[in-house]
Parts: structure tokens; C-alpha cells; sequence
């Protein structure tokens, strides 16, 4: 049998898509407009070494498996297939594609990690933020345009700008969580500062934010200091957990929840809601999974031995449940899932448009890298496999009293 009749075989047998291979064999449709190019014999290697999707992102990553055309259509046709990655379909591979040297194991791409010491620690959770999030502030300034912002933007119309959509986004928050001038607020992993400043500028509100990243909050400061605001507004490279008590009027965590961890996640509620003054809002803004019914992470996954270490996504009712328990009344919540979509859809345009100085400032590898993470990340919104939600919660006065007004103010 071919090469490319036998990846077609484990693969699920594409239709949308052609498969052709260092052997000069092809499998799938010749007129397809997207072309999956198995490059080298070290390609299947990664496949029958890769537990499912695992092998083919590796492939990908170290360039022995390229694809011709757009990646958005190819992981689109990939997702949709019948991937076996059962035991009996490698040996069928080892039977089809020269025995057991199959098995050996080819080099790990140099970003896939495994942590070390105990999930959700100080010490491991500071490590995971590094791995991704201390990649370089040039890549990322290129990657995320000039608000620096790496959460999912809110589109308030389908034109609108990627810079647009941060704004309204830092906006939302700022109006959900009722700030005005005087006002205090904490901003938990506050990235390179976009709800910072926003909060600062345009309400005029002082903020303190909090990163585990140094290289964040050294630009973010910096940012500061040429906007003006450094008597408002700061950056600390700081755990949450070490924030000192203090009343604040408002929090943000736009980002954040997706690396605390199901354990932890009433420690960290717990740890926000005696941060707030009576009366006063938390806003979160994570990723969710649709529902509770699968495993909050997967460490096979290409998302955790890549992107996201030791992140764990919950349904949103398990986020709420855990609000309500530590204390906080929760008032509105809404789902933005296709503006998720959007901002990757943006965020993979700036990528495209930046690729030879992206992959000169951090190697063809990690852009690859990030390339693939944007698109599947990107499919995983639009069908509903991941979620976006806000969630505000309010610390009650004495009394019950919430201060909230009657009806949203932030809907307009």
C-alpha cells in the first residue's frame, strides 16, 4: 500500500482535501484545492507515535508534513474526519508502512512541554504563564495590533475593526462594573495592561494590575509612563494570591480563570470576594466548555503540551455555582463564543501579514506553532466546542443591598 493510501486509512479517508507523499503516491480527490504534503519518512513516525491529532500537529510543527492551500480549510476537513488512532489502526500502519521502525521515536518539537511539581503551585503556575506568555513583545505587538489586548474581543458590529472590538471589549467591562471617577479597581491577570489603561484613561478610575509574566508587566509600564498615567495606574509582576487586602471598588479577570484549576477555583473566589468592598463588582471573562460532561483537561492534548500548560476550562453553570457559594450575587452573564471566532479570525490575518519577521523573531517552529493554534482554536468557537463568557457578580451591602441599577446600563 502507498504512503498516502495508508494516512488516508488512519486518517479517516478525506474528501475535501488531497494527501500526497515523499513516495510520489496521492490519496483523495485531485481537483481538491487544499493539498496535505507528507514530506518525509519522519512524518509517520510522529503519526504512529502521536496519540490522535497529537502526531499530525507534531509533523506539522517540525515541517515533515506541510500544507498547500488554506489551513483553515485543511484543520476544518481534519476535525471533521474519523480519526483512528487506536491500537489496531497502528498496527495496520506498522503492517502497511515498514514494521516497527515505525515506532521509533522522532525528536519532540522544543516547545512541547511537560511541568513539573504540584498542578496550580506557585512555582508551576508561574512556569506556564512563561511558556507562553514570555514569547517576545515584539511578536506579540505584531500578533495582536496596537492594544495588545489577548482576550476575545467584542465586536459591536461585523465590520468593525480588530482595535474597535478591544476598545468596546475594555469598554463592556468597564460599564458592567460601574466605574467612575475615584473609583479603585484590581485587574488580575492584567496581560500587557489594555484594561489597565482603559480603565485609568477613560474613567479615570486608579488601577492596580497583576501578572505572573515579567516581560508583560515591564511593557505595560512602560506603556503607562508614556500615556501619562503612571499616577492612576500600575503594574505589578505579582501572583494573584499575593495581592494584599484591600477594598477595592471593582475587579476585573478578563483571561485569568482558564489557569486556576477546578480545585482551586473556590480558593480564587473566595480570595476576589474578600478584595471587594461591600457593594462592590467582579467581572470574569474566561473561555468555557459547553458543558461539564467531559474531563476539564486534557494533558494529551496538542492545546496543553503547547499553548495553555495545566489550563482547565469548566461549563459556565460550574463557574456561576462557585460565584454563588464564595459569596457573590450574580447578575448577569452572557456568552460571546462567535466574537471569540472573530478575534482569532483577526488575530491570524496579523500573523499571516507579519510571517517572515515572526518566524525570524521566534523561529519557524513556534510559528508554526502558533499558526495552528489560532486556526483550531478559531474552528473550536464557531462549532461550539468552547465557549466565551462574562460573568458579574456583586458583593452585597448589609441588608441585601446590591447597588446595581434595575436594568442593565451596558447593553447599549
Amino acid at each position: 500500500m502507498s504512503v498516502a493510501q495508508a494516512v488516508a486509512g488512519i486518517i479517516g479517508n478525506p474528501t475535501g482535501l488531497r494527501l500526497q507523499a515523499y513516495d510520489g503516491s496521492t490519496a483523495g480527490p485531485g481537483g481538491a484545492p487544499v493539498v496535505v504534503d507528507i514530506r518525509s519518512p519522519r512524518a509517520l513516525n510522529y503519526l504512529a507515535t502521536g496519540s490522535g491529532s497529537l502526531g499530525l500537529a507534531r509533523a506539522y510543527i517540525m515541517g515533515d508534513l506541510e500544507v498547500d492551500g488554506d489551513l483553515y480549510a485543511a484543520v476544518s476537513e481534519l476535525t471533521d474526519l474519523d480519526f483512528d488512532s487506536s491500537l489496531s489502526a497502528r498496527f495496520r500502519a506498522l503492517r502497511d508502512l515498514g514494521g516497527f521502525r515505525l515506532l521509533r521515536r522522532p525528536p519532540i518539537p522544543p516547545q512541547e512541554i511537560k511541568l513539573r511539581g504540584r498542578r496550580h503551585s506557585k512555582a508551576r503556575d508561574q512556569a506556564a504563564i512563561s511558556h507562553h506568555y514570555d514569547v517576545s513583545n515584539r511578536f506579540y505587538s505584531w500578533l495582536l495590533g496596537p492594544s495588545m489586548a489577548y482576550t476575545c474581543a467584542v465586536y459591536p458590529t461585523q465590520s468593525a475593526t480588530l482595535e474597535e472590538a478591544q476598545y468596546a471589549k475594555h469598554d463592556l467591562v468597564a460599564r458592567k462594573l460601574g466605574l467612575e471617577p475615584g473609583m479603585t479597581l484590581l485587574d488580575v491577570g492584567c496581560g500587557w495592561g489594555g484594561m489597565v489603561l482603559h480603565a485609568a484613561q477613560h474613567y479615570g478610575v486608579r488601577v492596580i494590575g497583576v501578572t505572573l509574566s515579567p516581560k508583560q508587566a515591564d511593557w505595560g509600564q512602560k506603556a503607562i509612563a508614556e500615556a501619562g498615567l503612571s499616577d492612576l495606574a500600575e503594574i505589578r509582576h505579582l501572583d494573584y494570591r499575593d495581592v494584599p487586602k484591600g477594598q477595592f471598588d471593582a475587579i476585573s479577570s478578563i483571561g485569568l480563570t482558564e489557569h486556576i484549576g477546578r480545585a482551586q477555583l473556590p480558593r480564587y473566589f473566595t480570595h476576589l470576594y474578600d478584595r471587594l468592598r461591600p457593594g462592590g463588582r467582579l467581572l470574569n471573562h474566561c473561555i468555557t466548555r459547553p458543558n461539564n460532561l467531559e474531563p476539564a483537561m486534557r494533558e494529551k492534548q496538542f492545546i496543553n503540551r503547547y499553548i495553555f500548560p495545566d489550563g482547565e476550562l469548566e461549563g459556565p453553570g460550574h463557574i456561576i455555582s462557585v460565584m454563588h457559594d464564595q459569596g457573590f450575587e450574580v447578575r448577569h452573564e452572557e456568552n460571546l463564543r462567535e466574537h471569540y471566532a472573530k478575534t482569532l479570525t483577526a488575530w491570524s490575518a496579523n500573523l499571516e501579514q507579519n510571517w517572515d519577521a515572526s518566524v525570524a523573531e521566534i523561529g519557524p517552529a513556534k510559528a508554526r506553532t502558533w499558526r495552528l493554534y489560532l486556526v483550531g482554536s478559531r474552528i473550536g468557537f464557531e462549532r461550539n466546542d468552547i465557549q466565551l463568557h462574562q460573568v458579574l457578580g456583586v458583593k452585597l451591602k448589609p441588608g441585601a443591598v446590591s447597588g446595581m441599577p434595575l436594568r442593565p446600563t451596558w447593553l447599549s
